[in-house]
């Protein structure tokens, strides 16, 4: 029986054209080689696993100019060290001891120094002077995965060559070869995760390639790779997408309780999530779907899945999985945290579909009020004749076409969002009508607050037009809105609405002073509102309702400290100040 050989010694590269992934580096040593230019000392640094030692030894082997049969013959004048057995000053001392010695057969004798970042500050200064004037047959190439650690002065006298990362598809096409030369059953995906896995090192890739041969006896699938290596399959993440898109969340937290049975962190769940996320988004762009980090198969699928989802909604479930990871470790209950993040995502479907309905209703939101416009000018014009049948018939009549043309818009939006839903119903199983109706529940309130709207000023324009107001009527239709806040439990609006008295600005204009923005925009959300219940109760269409900031000279100083609540009582009753003077006593305390 003969001895076995890993895959990473058996199919080590014995050219430079051979290296995987760094055609920049070995066409450079090839050209230094060919034009002699062979500087005296070289510096590869990079990640593990990604050929700095494979060229080390194929350079060497170059610039010799040995065959395959002198090989073994010439292999003394290739000396290797271990820099983190041989760190210390005496052992760099036997070195350049030896350095003085010419070979005896091929041209240059070449020291590969391996792990150099683990030579002592005193070992790499006693190399200093050899390494910069070295004897001309004496060539040294120092390797590492720790450019940062190596002192400067050492830097400064070597060429420096940078490996990269061995990019995904580059690792796939390698093992395929390997697979085909030992002949291996595969599968393409299998040999892509194991790619994946391997985080551009090809060395650990080969690794993870023996191991599953030995596993699966020759066959490497993808549901082995799976299996075997424990990994969180791309695939659940696809169909927890998918199920957002439908909004079905039931299915979802069965998914999610599955990956919890398979002993899956909830941690590195929210990880992968986000990733999805974010290769969801960069595949987006045909300029940016090179970022993935993946098989051309998975970033073709990633392709068509991205174009469901606006950009928008991806960069705020993105934020969203990152304010989970951020939250993660400082909840107790970290399963419900994460049901929280999923339930979150899901909502943004229902907030993006409800904008989309709000952006097609302003237009015709717009024609009414236009339409209402006319209508007030017709009314205006025949409150000036004596025949007032005519006033009833033409708003009548121009109340109908609003009506119609809501109520028809109104049925073409719900018409449509049921034949969407029902185009995504998968595996013969329909989806529930109450879910529909959950969905449109929204919508509706939304036609219903404007239908509402538009029966106001209608109603307004019939009964009386424009009747003028006081301050004592506006206070009494305030105090009525900041009322109605408060049974509708929105005590926040009511309190901002109670501190901030409205005043009265040419004659239809009324304006509301408030601290801070935060105030402004509540007030904003709820306009509309307080504007509608304003023109019903004053019965004046033609109000209007302005939100400004007290500017910083004109606000109240708040008194916050003992001493300032002091002063203030002292305006209020001077012979307090007095008292205070008489028993000897601090207003700080």
């Amino acid at each position: 029986m003969s001895e076995f050989v890993v895959s990473a010694r058996k199919y080590r590269p014995n050219k430079l054209e051979d290296v995987i992934g760094q055609s920049i580096i070995t066409s450079t040593l090839q050209n230094a080689i060919n034009n002699n230019q062979v500087a005296q000392s070289f510096l590869f640094c990079g990640p593990r696993g990604v050929g700095k030692t494979s060229c080390a030894r194929i350079f060497a082997k170059e610039i010799n100019n040995y065959s395959e049969n002198e090989i073994n013959d010439f292999s003394f004048n290739i000396f290797e060290l271990d820099a983190a057995s041989n760190n210390s000053v005496e052992d760099i001392r036997n070195l350049t001891e030896q350095v003085r010695i010419p070979p005896q057969s091929g041209k240059y004798k070449v020291y590969i120094i391996d792990e150099a970042h683990m030579l002592s500050t005193q070992a790499f200064n006693a190399f200093l002077k050899t390494l910069e004037e070295p004897p001309p047959h004496a060539k040294f190439i120092l390797a590492t995965t720790e450019k940062n650690k190596i002192i400067p002065t050492i830097l400064s006298r070597c060429q420096i060559f940078d490996f990269r990362r061995i990019n995904i598809d580059d690792i796939s096409n390698h093992l395929e070869y390997i697979a085909n030369q030992e002949n291996i059953i595969f599968e393409k995906e299998a040999l892509n995760l194991i790619a994946n896995k391997s985080d551009g090192s090809l060395r650990d890739a080969l690794s993870l390639f023996d191991m599953l041969i030995s596993y699966s006896q020759n066959e490497i699938t993808y549901s082995s790779v799976v299996k075997h290596l424990n990994l969180l399959d791309y695939e659940y993440y696809f169909k927890i997408t998918d199920n957002i898109e439908i909004n079905d969340l039931s299915s979802n937290l069965l998914i999610l309780n599955e990956i919890f049975e398979n002993g899956f962190d909830g941690e590195y769940f929210l990880q992968g999530f986000s990733s999805h996320f974010r290769d969801l988004l960069v595949s987006k762009n045909n300029d940016t779907i090179f970022l993935i980090e993946k098989g051309s198969e998975i970033k073709k699928k990633y392709k068509e899945k991205s174009a469901r989802f606006s950009p928008e909604s991806l960069i705020k479930a993105l934020d969203i999985c990152n304010d989970g990871e951020t939250k993660y470790n400082s909840v107790q209950n970290k399963r419900l945290l994460i049901e929280f993040v999923l339930l979150k995502i899901h909502s943004i479907n229902d907030i993006e579909k409800k904008n989309d309905f709000l952006e097609k209703d302003i237009p015709n939101h717009k024609k009414t009020v236009t339409q209402k416009q006319s209508i007030n000018n017709q009314s205006n014009a025949t409150n000036q004749k004596e025949d007032g049948g005519n006033e009833t018939a033409v708003l009548n009549s121009q109340k109908k076409e609003i009506d119609t043309e809501k109520l028809a818009e109104q049925k073409m939006y719900l018409n449509n969002l049921e034949e969407k839903k029902l185009k995504t119903v998968s595996n013969n199983e329909v989806i529930k009508i109450d879910k529909l109706q959950s969905k449109t529940f929204s919508i509706s309130e939304q036609l219903d607050k404007l239908n509402k709207k538009d029966d106001i000023d209608i109603n307004v324009i019939k009964n009386n037009t424009n009747i003028r107001f006081d301050a004592l009527d506006l206070q009494k239709c305030w105090t009525s809105i900041i009322d109605d806040f408060k049974s509708k439990q929105k005590n926040n609006i009511a309190i901002i609405l109670s501190s901030n008295n409205p005043m009265i600005k040419n004659d239809n204009e009324i304006n509301i002073f408030v601290n801070n923005l935060s105030h402004i925009e509540l007030i904003e959300d709820e306009k509309y509102t307080i504007l509608n219940y304003l023109k019903e109760k004053l019965s004046n269409t033609n109000i209007n309702l302005n939100i400004e900031m007290i500017k910083e000279e004109n606000k109240e100083k708040i008194p916050y400290t003992n001493t300032d609540k002091f002063n203030k009582m002292i305006e209020s009753n001077p012979l307090l100040n007095e008292l205070r003077l008489n028993l000897g006593l601090d207003p700080d305390y």
